[in-house]
């Protein structure tokens, strides 16, 4: 039976208090905190960071669906990228998802599809959303930024899906149209007791009396909500056990759009046993609903934390960090020469190297290395063999920082930047900048990791490349 093989999930290590939202605008706060993406970070980059999360444990796939409502072009497949920064294979389906919060879900149906009908063995359903609150607004507190991806498959299955069930409602609740930097909203009530409520239930109904099946039938019951009161309000509804429901999230990281019910149900597929069903339900203009049972495999994927160990965030930033990352505010124009125009067949001949980060090793004595981009190597050197090179994967290995300074003139949303010479474990070295660090704790000899980030924005291009980050505790 078709299911869930493997997931992994990303949560930027940045989180603004709502406290801090409250302050300044001199109103309530709803309590928590939001995970916020990196002046460097945006839909894709968290993207790639899941998949590459869900590949360390669950190998790769043969198909990748992209589900997002930010996704950073309008007009260009951005699955292609996110396979590109997983390297995956060239031969792979890639399709995005969009425009919908239900995208997720519609994703993952798609995908058990194919992998049911036998077009695809595997495929990999990716979920990443950075939406934007309007300043001062509700929604400024409650969203926040987060990715997750889920490997479905019919081989060594840890969550098989027994059924799913769906419906439609063109309901207009939450919408953005082109011209909007923020999301609309209807009035609060009448999308609890036209929309929500009534679409939500009639999902569940529809699932359970599909299969013949109770609400105790379930060890975990996993559904969107736009927020932490509205879920509560439908756990009510649904007459729920508090054990069944799991947490959303909302309070550690609020609501990732798109990826929130398929980060909550990682969650609940972190904690469950051999045996347990879940009822997992998306939501956005209708309803999708699942049933799922966790197999005896869970218990072989369980050997680290996905959610758990992300969600107390790692370092606290200020509400003016918060709108300089956001370009909320205008900021003093750089006095540094305008960076050069993109060369799109430059990054094309290097792609490999770029989107995935492949170097050279030798294939006299084994020596990596690693040449800067447009300067293909031709002499090893270690050993000086002309033109006796195979392509060498650098982004999956371990690194230790060589050595680093600081740059208080470099044009960056965070200043100062901070440039490090990095040494691969088994060879190989790179100048890059580091990211997700502080300053202060910057020390030679420490380990990092490569990560998949947002070097710039020009003509109409995203520029995306690899920094080094410090490895998380």
């Amino acid at each position: 039976m078709a299911g869930i093989t493997s997931f992994g999930a990303y949560v930027p290590i940045y989180r603004l208090n709502r406290e801090e939202i409250g302050k300044m605008w001199g109103g309530r706060n709803m309590g928590g905190a939001k995970a916020v993406a990196g002046y460097d970070e945006d839909t894709i980059t968290m993207a790639v960071a899941a998949a590459l999360d869900c590949v360390i444990r669950g190998g790769g796939a043969d198909g990748l669906f992209l589900a997002t409502t930010t996704a950073p072009y309008r007009e260009k497949l951005s699955a292609a990228i996110v396979a590109s920064g997983a390297d995956l294979q060239e031969e792979c389906r890639v399709a995005d998802f969009t425009d919908s919060l239900r995208a997720g879900t519609a994703a993952l149906k798609a995908a058990l599809d194919a992998v049911v009908a036998g077009s695809a063995k595997k495929v990999m359903v990716v979920a990443a959303d950075t939406r934007q609150g309007a300043v001062k607004g509700a929604l400024e507190q409650t969203l926040g930024d987060g990715a997750v991806a889920l490997n479905v498959g019919s081989e060594k299955v840890i969550a098989e899906v027994e059924g799913s069930y769906s419906i439609f409602n063109d309901f207009t609740d939450i919408w953005r149209t082109d011209e909007d930097k923020f999301p609309r909203s209807a009035e609060g009530r009448f999308i609890d007791e036209v929309g929500y409520f009534p679409t939500m239930q009639s999902a569940v109904n529809g699932l359970l009396k599909k299969y013949k099946l109770n609400l105790g039938d379930f060890a975990s019951i996993v559904y969107y909500a736009s927020d932490a009161r509205q879920h509560a309000a439908l756990a009510r509804r649904l007459k729920l056990e508090k054990s069944q429901v799991q947490d959303p999230l909302y309070n550690d990281i609020g609501n990732t759009g798109s990826a929130a019910a398929l980060l909550m149900l990682a969650a609940a597929l972190e904690k469950a046993s051999p045996g347990d069903r879940i009822l997992f339900v998306g939501y956005g203009d209708g309803a999708d609903a699942f049933v799922l049972r966790a197999t005896d495999e869970i218990k072989k994927f369980k050997k680290r934390p996905v959610i758990s160990s992300q969600l107390a965030g790692k370092m606290a930033i200020s509400y003016g960090q918060y709108l300089t990352w956001r370009g909320l505010v205008p900021l003093e124009a750089s006095t540094l020469p305008e960076r050069s125009a993109l060369s799109l067949q430059s990054r094309w001949r290097e792609r490999k190297a770029i989107f995935a980060l492949y170097g050279a090793k030798c294939k006299k004595c084994g020596a990596p290395q690693f040449s800067q981009i447009g300067q293909a190597a031709r002499v090893c050197v270690n050993c000086q063999a002309k033109d006796e090179f195979e392509p060498y994967k650098f982004s999956d290995k371990k690194a230790t920082l060589f050595s680093y300074a600081i740059d208080q003139l470099q044009p960056s949303l965070n200043p100062p930047g901070v440039n490090g010479v990095v040494d691969f474990e088994g060879g190989g070295r790179i100048i890059c900048e580091l990211t997700d660090c502080d300053i202060d704790k910057v020390r030679v000899g420490m380990p990092v990791e490569m990560t998949f980030r947002k070097m710039f924005f020009s003509r109409g291009v995203h520029n995306y490349f690899w920094k080094a980050r410090p490895v998380s505790d």
